[in-house]
């Protein structure tokens, strides 16, 4: 079980984009992810008449490593750790470090 999910959202707790928030956009692997409006590079495409691309400099977001980012407690308002807990009916929740709240997705 993934300790951050798609949809999520995270803090960055390193880096040159340390404080700001998003929402996890996607994992690109089992160590990166791709959070929205953090990360962001300018990349130079060139013109696709076939696909309809037209050329230029584009914003794109890249991806960060998932040591970087923690998951956003709305009860606290801060970035917290994720654990695990087994409920009396056999399935496996998240839960926040700081309150043992279970993660609400």
């Amino acid at each position: 079980m993934e300790k951050i999910r798609k949809g999520d959202e995270v803090v960055v707790i390193a880096g040159k984009d340390k404080g700001r928030r998003g929402t996890v956009l996607l994992r690109v692997d089992l160590e990166h992810v791709v959070v929205e409006g953090v990360n962001r590079a300018k990349k130079h495409v060139k013109p696709n008449p076939v696909k309809g691309e037209v050329g230029g400099v584009v914003d794109k977001n890249m991806p960060l490593h998932i040591s970087n980012v923690s998951l956003f407690n709305p009860a606290t308002q801060k970035p917290d750790r994720v654990g695990f807990k087994q409920l009396e009916d056999g399935t496996k929740v998240r839960i926040f470090r700081s309150n043992g709240e279970v993660v609400g997705v």
